[in-house]
């Protein structure tokens, strides 16, 4: 490994010149704490807007098998329910259902926990108190999971620091971040600003709640459920650290929730930034996952938050005769398909506009996503194999003349079918021009 290259006397002399875990955290002890906030948390006005934003969320049910709907149906007395144990302090969260789920890139299962809707309901509660508290110490360099902050708003921060002359990346995971979090540690970082003893004790009891496996309880000792909704603001607090110091040290760390990476202008620096993160990442219980972690050269492109980015030529941002480029990651225009196959299969017996209404909320999100990208040409080829799958599904067959029935521009005006290529803002007013919108 790249880290292990640097000498001890270096690793030490790197060390003493930053504060260390323990001595961020006397800082922050300094701050004004917050007290008596179970209170805030249980209140009817609070409770009930947490209710509405899991509503919003959708989901599935936890191991009490009570659904969004039925919930709903019900919301007067869940809620009552919980704002008294709240109150009373006798609410216990339920075991979060353990399930497994397909890991983006990877062949390999992702645990998921699905909290029950109440304990949804109440971690919500919590989140919407604590926030307003931590968000304001949180670093510039997060990104993940925090209000009017976005995966874009990374990306940005990152694409500058390549134009400004950054070319060695650190391109580093840790290694089962969710799953090796200490209970312990996480607890004693969120009492430096809250001093409400009750709502520690409420998140210590989420944390050791378990899981419930094909009906066999698993205790959990470390780490928080991903699925959870407190689970994200959590992360960010354990990970504050982590920002703090390796900005202090002045690398150009850019993280969202526990995918981070670092720019740098020699590969001596970037060695550095990984030993760096590696010892701060040690005293936090936490360790660099040693395959999927490399020092690479921009000219080799490296993936972050579903792109990937590198230097080519013929681009338009260009650097010294070189443009930096970024374009979707191989593995999310293939899920991307996956998706629209999967509605487009030949044996759904469904009208065209229903059909239609299926595909335009996954075409849009994801084309929303990436459209600022280097995308015009993959999005024109998305377009075509998009409408093509239409004309297989309709007439049931690859080759077939769907083309003279449905047409393009028939699909794209009067089926209202979203068009790749029209949410790239510099193409708007060209595809009004041709007629294509609905």
């Amino acid at each position: 490994m790249v880290a292990e290259a640097m000498t001890e006397a270096a690793l030490a002399e790197e060390t003493r010149n930053h504060a260390t875990v323990g001595q961020v955290g006397k800082k922050r002890m300094q701050v004004r704490k917050a007290h008596s906030l179970i209170g805030q948390i249980h209140d009817p006005r609070n409770v009930v807007r947490a209710w509405e934003r899991v509503r919003a969320n959708r989901g599935a049910g936890g191991v009490d098998r009570v659904s969004i709907d039925r919930f709903d149906c019900e919301q007067d007395r869940y809620l009552t329910v919980l704002r008294q144990r709240l109150a009373d302090g006798r609410y216990r969260p339920q075991p979060v259902r353990r399930v497994e789920i397909d890991k983006p890139g990877s062949t390999a299962k992702r645990p998921l926990g699905i909290p029950t809707v109440m304990d949804r309901v109440c971690q919500q509660a919590i989140r919407q108190v604590l926030e307003p508290i931590f968000e304001p110490t949180f670093s510039e360099v997060s990104f993940g999971f925090r209000p009017k902050r976005s995966a874009h708003m990374a990306m940005r921060r990152i694409w500058g620091q390549l134009q400004a002359g950054g070319r060695w990346i650190v391109d580093a995971d840790i290694a089962d971040f969710f799953g090796t979090i200490s209970h312990d540690r996480l607890v004693s970082l969120v009492a430096e600003r809250v001093a409400d003893g009750k709502v520690l004790s409420l998140i210590r009891q989420i944390l050791t709640a378990g899981a419930l496996r094909d009906g066999v309880y698993e205790s959990t000792v470390a780490g928080t459920p991903q699925g959870g909704v407190i689970s994200p603001l959590l992360s960010n607090i354990y990970l504050h650290v982590f920002d703090e110091r390796m900005e202090r040290a002045g690398f150009q760390v850019t993280r969202y929730a526990d995918d981070w990476l670092a720019v740098c202008r020699t590969r001596e620096e970037a060695e550095r930034a990984l030993a760096s993160a590696c010892a701060v990442l040690e005293e936090l219980g936490l360790r660099i996952h040693p395959e999927k972690t490399r020092i690479v050269h921009v000219s080799q492109g490296f993936e972050f938050l579903g792109y990937k980015i590198g230097l080519g030529k013929g681009l338009r941002f260009k650097q010294g005769g070189i443009g930096l480029y970024a374009i979707p990651r191989q593995q999310s225009i293939d899920r991307f398909k996956d998706k629209v196959r999967a509605l487009t299969r030949r044996r759904i017996a469904v009208p065209l506009e229903e059909l239609i209404d299926m595909l335009n909320p996954v075409i849009r999100g994801w084309g929303m996503y990436y459209r600022r990208a280097n995308v015009r040409r993959l999005f024109n080829r998305l377009n075509m194999w998009i409408v093509r799958r239409i004309w297989g599904w309709r007439f049931k067959r690859w080759r077939n003349a769907g083309w003279r029935t449905l047409p393009e521009k028939r699909l794209y005006g009067e089926y209202g079918l979203v068009n790749l290529l029209q949410l790239i803002p510099s193409m708007r007013d060209y595809y009004r021009q041709k007629g294509y919108t609905h």
